[in-house]
């Protein structure tokens, strides 16, 4: 009778400790929120009751940001499906097959997520320059593939690593092909996978800063460089930066809500276990 008082208790210690948690999380994020809303010049006040305005909205449509908001959103999304397109068939193969060399080329895909971005800056604004992709989103979808193929190559190696052979053995059997293998049996296994290295992607793509600074100008301008642009000697334009800061949130998360059944989804349960 007395174990189940006790596991009230608990539970509700649990439940506390999670909301507290929680609420630590969403802190930041609130208050960001609240701060887009205030007037100009009480950004940063800390009086609860105030009159909300889109204000600091209407201000940033009214100039530059939408287009660096675009982007972003268009360099992102292209340096994520391009990584995704040619590092998962990469890692599939490197999963999968058997060659004298497979080690040492994983362990350079490996290298060139060690090394730090500022080693790369310069050969790529020279090369950039000579053949015109300074200040272009296909520039900065390049660079963004560049360092992201080693992500995916090396997580998606692991997912294709854990699903049973059995299935593709016997897939084969009733006369399958590679591709076909690997597309219909597979992949639709390592989806989880997929989800997850592709919000991996995306976001690191999108919250790039040091590189967008380098290699662009005013026609590829991302967002996180165009915030820069409200912090002036004259005075930071909070409101502004607050209102920004929220869109610049958004495509991850509206992103991460139309994949999230991937990422809590059991795809490998059932399977034939070696």
């Amino acid at each position: 009778m007395r174990s189940a008082p006790r596991r009230g208790w608990r539970r509700g210690i649990t439940q506390g400790a999670a909301a507290a948690l929680l609420l630590a999380v969403l802190a930041p994020v609130l208050w960001l929120v609240q701060m887009s809303f205030r007037p100009h010049g009480a950004a940063l006040g800390a009086d609860p009751v105030f009159v909300p305005t889109m204000a600091n909205y209407r201000a940033l449509a009214a100039g530059g940001f939408p287009a660096s908001f675009a982007n972003s959103l268009l360099a992102s999304t292209g340096s994520t499906l391009l990584s995704l397109l040619f590092g998962v068939p990469a890692a599939y193969a490197m999963a999968r097959h058997r060659f004298r060399a497979r080690g040492r080329i994983a362990m350079w895909v490996l290298v060139t997520r060690m090394a730090p971005p500022v080693a790369f800056t310069i050969p790529f604004f020279l090369v950039f320059s000579d053949i015109g992709l300074i200040d272009t989103i296909p520039g900065l979808i390049i660079v963004y593939m560049t360092f992201n193929l080693a992500l995916v190559i090396w997580t998606m190696r692991g997912f294709f690593a854990a699903v049973p052979t059995a299935l593709e053995e016997a897939a084969w059997i009733d006369g399958a092909g590679v591709w076909s293998t690997f597309l219909r049996v597979t992949l639709p296994l390592a989806a989880p996978g997929v989800a997850a290295t592709g919000i991996l992607c995306f976001i690191m793509s999108w919250n790039d800063f040091f590189f967008a600074l380098i290699l662009t100008r005013t026609h590829a301008m991302t967002a996180p460089v165009a915030i820069v642009n409200f912090m002036q000697y004259a005075g930071w334009e909070w409101g502004k930066i607050a209102a920004a800061g929220v869109l610049v949130l958004l495509p991850v998360l509206v992103f991460t809500f139309f994949v999230r059944s991937y990422l809590v989804s059991g795809a490998l349960a059932g399977g034939v276990k070696e």
